[in-house]
């Protein structure tokens, strides 16, 4: 199979959750999703790892998403 083009997407940002502590603390994914539809941030992609959980959002609500992700895990 062959590539039949490229699309780019300037107007999406990636959010990233990263940190070693993830393997055994569970409910990091839960409060990181709880948290963007409280803020009405819609989840366009979702990737994972053992130590990271990204997701991409509109750019428009990048600031929004890690302001919110940021207080919701200081809280925690």
């Amino acid at each position: 199979m062959h590539a039949k083009g490229v699309r780019v997407d300037p107007d999406i940002a990636k959010v990233s959750v990263v940190g070693v502590g993830m393997r055994t603390h569970a409910g990091v994914a839960a409060i990181m999703f709880e948290t963007l539809a409280r803020e009405k941030i819609n989840i366009q992609m979702i990737s994972t790892s053992e130590i990271k959980i990204s997701v991409v959002v509109a750019a428009s609500q990048s600031d929004q998403a890690v302001r919110a992700l940021h207080q919701a895990f200081i809280s925690n």
